[in-house]
């Protein structure tokens, strides 16, 4: 458990931080970036989320804290420095995320064109929580290139971004709001 009883201790003012392994790295190093960017996620959920209840809320509160797991796997790098037990994202949190957007999906009427950011608060913000998501990913990948990482970790935010898709539609009255794209509609 985290145990925090003192916020700042000065330990970054040069610049680096801490990973869960007790290596130093720059602050903008890809992997911190990676997770800082899992966290800027679970921030803009966090919004999303004082605009939903029930089962849509109580989604988004399991995806939030499993974006906290996301975070610490990805702050403990891979390897022999990698402490035993330390947490890892797992193939069931993503199979959760499948069936849930299974589930939702069946409720709604297949799509017609692209969809526009907007509609309902809440599925605004969860389409900006998507679009965060898939920066995560892009960071998650190019860190994968250089380092090794949890693989889970990138299947879960690939299918993170799906399930914000379609819970976003799920809130805006199984799709009944939402914005459609009208291609060319002002020329």
């Amino acid at each position: 458990m985290v145990s925090l009883d003192k916020i700042y201790t000065r330990g970054g003012d040069k610049g680096e931080t801490s990973l869960g392994s007790g290596g130093r790295v720059a602050k903008h190093d890809l992997r911190v970036a990676a997770y800082g960017t899992s966290d800027e996620t679970n921030a803009v959920i966090g919004i999303a989320r004082l605009h939903t209840t029930g089962e849509a809320d109580a989604m988004l509160a399991r995806i939030q804290n499993d974006l906290f797991d996301l975070g610490a796997d990805l702050c403990t790098p891979e390897g022999d420095e990698r402490p035993r037990g330390a947490l890892r994202v797992t193939e069931e949190q993503t199979a959760r995320l499948e069936a849930e957007i299974d589930a939702m999906n069946a409720d709604l009427a297949p799509l017609t064109s692209f969809i526009l950011p907007g509609g309902t608060p809440a599925g605004a913000h969860l389409h900006l929580a998507r679009t965060v998501a898939r920066r995560c990913e892009r960071l998650l990948t190019e860190l994968a290139e250089r380092e090794a990482i949890n693989p889970e970790c990138v299947k879960y935010i690939n299918r993170l971004s799906d399930h914000l898709f379609v819970i976003s539609r799920h809130v805006n009255e199984q799709g009944k709001l939402d914005v459609l794209w009208v291609p060319g509609a002002n020329r």
